[in-house]
């Protein structure tokens, strides 16, 4: 099959792929679009069961790369990298090398930064090969870690999704069921407590439900998370959460999480809908990384991070009354939103309005 007809291929700009037998490096660079700026999005590691689920998940991943940043008001496009592997076990000095030199062949197109299977040391070992990183502690104003940022943002952006369906924002005696508590979970976990909420959360690793529990959440299982009786469904884990055997079952009110592509398609958005369930659209309410990188490049501070990330509440409440008002799904909505500013290059000067 070319990658022109690949079901996930949409207009990408670029798309590279690289094979190192020395190092064991298999990986996929997408490059979805540049009009804003250069495309910078995570480097992923991940067991790919084979070469098309890797392949769709970068090209998925990148297109909602240049959507995340148009929306959060970012002078950056939407790429993304996968690396087929077990970060546990593939992983390693020379291997993560030779992908610097493969995002360092780019020439700058594609800035790289942290993701599922990937740490700011790892980064750190890439950008020996290459200055096309961000995210990387500078000693100074940042710790290099974006997950606290994608993690208020997720924060912010359930306060907005309760104000837009119960007409206020208090976690005081709401019910939240949190999939996943990895480091972006924890972090959120505690933001959630802290003002009242009660969690529930699950996790296939026995050292994050450890420390999630540590933090006062509820451990419950993993297979029956999605279907709990809660008020906020919050998936933090992998992509492709709601899905054909789970839309229906899905009983809290709304849906708000930090994975991205957490709808398998757009018929499932539709569903949630009809249903009566307010989403929260993956690439609006988990900006707050790319926005914490985006400081980090250029040297801002954490606090000017943490200032534009809270903005992303009234994003989401913009999105949910136009997709109330022309009864559409929020995530059309948001598609349609960020389409209009990545195209129109008239309205970068105008980016910081949007957020």
């Amino acid at each position: 099959m070319s990658i022109f007809s690949f079901p996930s291929f949409d207009k990408h700009e670029h798309v590279s792929f690289k094979e190192d037998a020395a190092t064991g490096l298999k990986a996929i660079i997408a490059i979805h679009n540049t009009n804003l700026g250069p495309a910078l999005g995570g480097c992923r590691m991940y067991p790919y069961q084979n070469d098309h689920l890797a392949l769709d998940d970068v090209l998925r991943l990148s297109k909602g790369m240049t959507y995340k940043s148009a929306l959060a008001g970012l002078p950056l496009g939407g790429g993304k990298a996968v690396i087929i592997g077990n970060p546990h076990t593939d992983k390693n000095r020379k291997l993560l090398l030779a992908m610097g030199d493969f995002i360092d062949n780019l020439g700058g197109s594609y800035i790289t930064a942290e993701d599922s299977g990937t740490c700011a040391e790892d980064l750190k070992t890439i950008r020996e090969r290459t200055n096309y990183v961000s995210g990387v502690s500078d000693g100074r104003k940042h710790n290099g870690d974006p997950s606290p940022h994608t993690a208020y943002g997720v924060y912010c952006g359930i306060i907005a999704s309760l104000m837009h369906k119960r007409g206020a924002g208090s976690l005081k005696g709401i019910r939240i069921a949190l999939q996943g508590a990895g480091s972006v979970g924890r972090h959120l976990i505690e933001l959630l407590i802290n003002n009242g909420a009660t969690v529930f959360t699950s996790d296939v690793n026995k050292s994050n439900l450890d420390k999630a529990s540590a933090l006062g959440a509820v451990i419950v299982d993993n297979n029956t998370i999605i279907a709990m009786d809660v008020d906020v469904f919050v998936p933090c884990a992998m992509g492709g959460v709601i899905n054909d055997d789970t839309v229906d079952i899905v009983r809290a009110e709304i849906i708000a999480g930090a994975a991205n592509n957490q709808l398998v398609d757009s018929s499932h958005g539709e569903r949630l809908k009809d249903r009566g369930i307010l989403y929260a659209p993956d690439f609006v309410i988990n900006a707050g990384g790319i926005i914490d990188v985006h400081y980090q490049r250029i040297g801002g501070s954490s606090e000017e991070s943490e200032a534009h990330t809270k903005r992303i509440g009234s994003v989401l409440g913009d999105i949910f009354k136009r997709a109330e008002l022309e009864n559409k799904t929020t995530t059309s909505v948001a598609e349609t939103i960020a389409e209009e500013i990545y195209l129109d290059k008239n309205l970068i000067p105008q980016l910081d309005d949007v957020a």
